[in-house]
């Protein structure tokens, strides 16, 4: 038996079908052979010639959904069993490993979750990357973005592949970092407009938003932190697989990062010196609320008083019998009210 009839026959048993089998869906490949000829969709004995040949450049994107798809990924690729149990995980963390004869890399990407009706909740995907001295193996989930844009590129001709597959895990890498600048446009607009909400109409649903895009912010520093020290690594760390004039492109990508970071560190200023100052307004609110009270109470004591006075239950209570015993008594109230008033505004108390 070959050694391709080994392999195709270990991965039908390893997923439960047959490589032939016409409902499995083969993993999305492209090879570019020495010539310059580029062969797409691989089958699995033409996958594994050309993984087995270091000749040209290849690309294999795996699909977590397919068991077929990533069974390859132990046996054809015979890749370390500690890397492929955190292709499994989504929770892996962001992280750059060093290997016998391959890099392996895992990044991650976000996006809007649309989902909820929080509109600025988001949902995080990792990518793992294997990078091989002329192969490079993607693994992804459902809504790999970053690796559609990819593969569209491919797919319009531009030829990524034919710069190595260093470069190609760069352009890789650089879509799922550009995933964070729509987010970051969004949370650009919600402070321009913040100002007016928070100082001129003074907007009380405007205290959720805060903390919502508040939290967006502490979020995407949290998933960003461990992504920057992944492609400082990728830049600054000396590798056989990934010569210097390579690492200036993923320099660029480091430099993204940077300026990504330094956006959410001055978002998360200004939202906090905006909540303290909205939290101010309304304290300040709550006291000019509490000092017009206090005012109308004051003022209004002399009424209490008096009239409580004079409505006790005696016979001999002065001026009860006058004839204009109301109206005298109304107006020292009123004069007594105005006295109030006059010591107040000279005070400068209202």
């Amino acid at each position: 038996m070959t050694t391709d009839a080994r392999l195709t026959g270990a991965v039908a048993a390893a997923t439960g079908t047959h490589a032939t089998q016409p409902g499995s869906r083969t993993p999305f490949s492209v090879w570019r052979a020495p010539d310059g000829t580029v062969q797409r969709n691989l089958s699995l004995q033409e996958l594994t010639r050309a993984f087995a040949s270091g000749e040209g450049q290849l690309w294999l994107d795996v699909d977590l959904s397919q068991r077929s798809q990533h069974a390859l990924l132990e046996k054809v690729f015979h890749f370390h069993p500690l890397t492929i149990e955190d292709t499994l995980n989504p929770q892996s963390r962001v992280k750059y490993e060093e290997h016998d004869q391959y890099l392996f890399v895992v990044a991650r990407g976000v996006r809007f979750c649309d989902d909820t009706s929080d509109p600025y909740d988001i949902e995080t995907l990792n990518l793992y990357a294997y990078l091989g001295p002329n192969w490079l193996v993607t693994v992804h989930a459902e809504g790999a973005t970053a690796i559609s844009q990819v593969r569209a590129r491919v797919d319009q001709g531009i030829d990524v592949l034919a710069r190595g597959p260093a470069r190609l895990m760069h352009a890789v890498l650089d879509e799922a970092v550009d995933e964070f600048f729509p987010i970051l446009d969004r949370v650009d607009e919600f402070l321009d407009g913040l100002e007016e909400r928070v100082f001129v109409r003074f907007d009380q649903s405007a205290l959720r938003d805060i903390f919502s895009v508040k939290r967006l912010v502490l979020q995407l520093r949290r998933h960003l932190a461990p992504q920057r020290e992944m492609l400082n690594q990728l830049t600054n760390r000396p590798n056989e697989l990934l010569p210097p004039s390579t690492q200036l492109y993923f320099r660029d990508v480091y430099d993204h990062v940077l300026r990504i970071n330094d956006s959410l560190d001055a978002y998360r200023e200004l939202l906090s010196s905006t909540l303290d100052s909205y939290l101010s307004q309304v304290s300040n609110r709550l006291g000019q609320s509490s000092k017009a009270l206090a005012v109308v109470a004051t003022v209004t004591l002399p009424f209490v008083i008096v009239s409580g006075m004079w409505g006790m239950n005696f016979s001999h209570i002065p001026l009860a019998h006058h004839p204009h015993g109301f109206w005298l008594l109304l107006g020292a109230q009123l004069l007594i009210a105005a006295c109030i008033l006059a010591v107040l505004r000279w005070r400068r108390i209202i």
